[in-house]
């Protein structure tokens, strides 16, 4: 369980989103229900990182499509690296993530898994009543996390992520992400075959099209957050 907050003590949130719209909302909302509390904010990785350093904030309310600076495009996996390095960095710290892109967080599920305090995935489509709800639990240090997958869980190498994005962000053939990755091209053969069957991505018994099925690969590990 992570820190339940003393009634006593002032209650500190960082709320972490680029869009202000929404920033602005969330903002209202948790004044709303938590009127003595100082909300921070943040719109980038950066500034993120910083606030937390600097203010030790109680929980951290974050989407995870951000900007590294200001200046920069928003991705999700700014946002998921940021989610990680704050669960190495603080153990204790509450999370909520308030996203779009809840799936993207299988990517790091055993550290979520790990992770001592409390953690609410709250989904952007949520209504208002519930988001609070979630954020209520973090606080008290409750883990719901149920909304990143539904139904089995993904169990992903690191590698075979890497693999992933290498292919099909920086669109690279096996000779290269083997070269890139320093092992042979045997085991990036050998790290599809795995990342197929976990997506359960089958060759067509009747169609032996190796294009097709790294067609599907792409479509699948998309649908599943394994990429952007």
């Amino acid at each position: 369980m992570g820190q339940n907050i003393p009634e006593s003590t002032k209650l500190s949130i960082l709320v972490v989103d680029d869009h202000e719209i929404v920033l602005g909302g969330t903002i209202d909302l948790l004044k709303q229900q938590y009127p003595q509390a100082d909300i921070l904010t943040a719109q980038t990785v950066a500034s993120a990182l910083s606030q937390v350093k600097l203010q030790t904030p109680d929980l951290v309310v974050l989407d995870l499509s951000l900007p590294e600076t200001s200046g920069s495009s928003a991705q999700a996996e700014s946002g998921v690296q940021l989610l990680k390095t704050l669960m190495q960095n603080y153990p204790t710290l509450n999370l909520t993530v308030q996203s779009t892109h809840v799936r993207a967080l299988v990517r790091i599920r055993p550290e979520i898994d790990r992770h001592k305090a409390g953690f609410t995935v709250a989904d952007k489509s949520l209504s208002s009543k519930d988001m609070l709800t979630r954020v209520d639990w973090a606080l008290k240090g409750i883990t719901h996390t149920k909304d990143i997958r539904r139904g089995r869980t993904l169990e992903v190498k690191p590698d075979w992520i890497t693999v992933l994005k290498l292919a099909f962000h920086e669109g690279l053939q096996d000779r290269s992400i083997a070269k890139r990755m320093q092992v042979s091209e045997r085991t990036v053969r050998h790290y599809w075959t795995k990342i197929q069957d976990v997506l359960e991505v089958y060759p067509d018994e009747d169609k032996q099209d190796g294009k097709n099925i790294r067609i599907q690969t792409e479509i699948r590990a998309r649908e599943e957050g394994l990429i952007d």
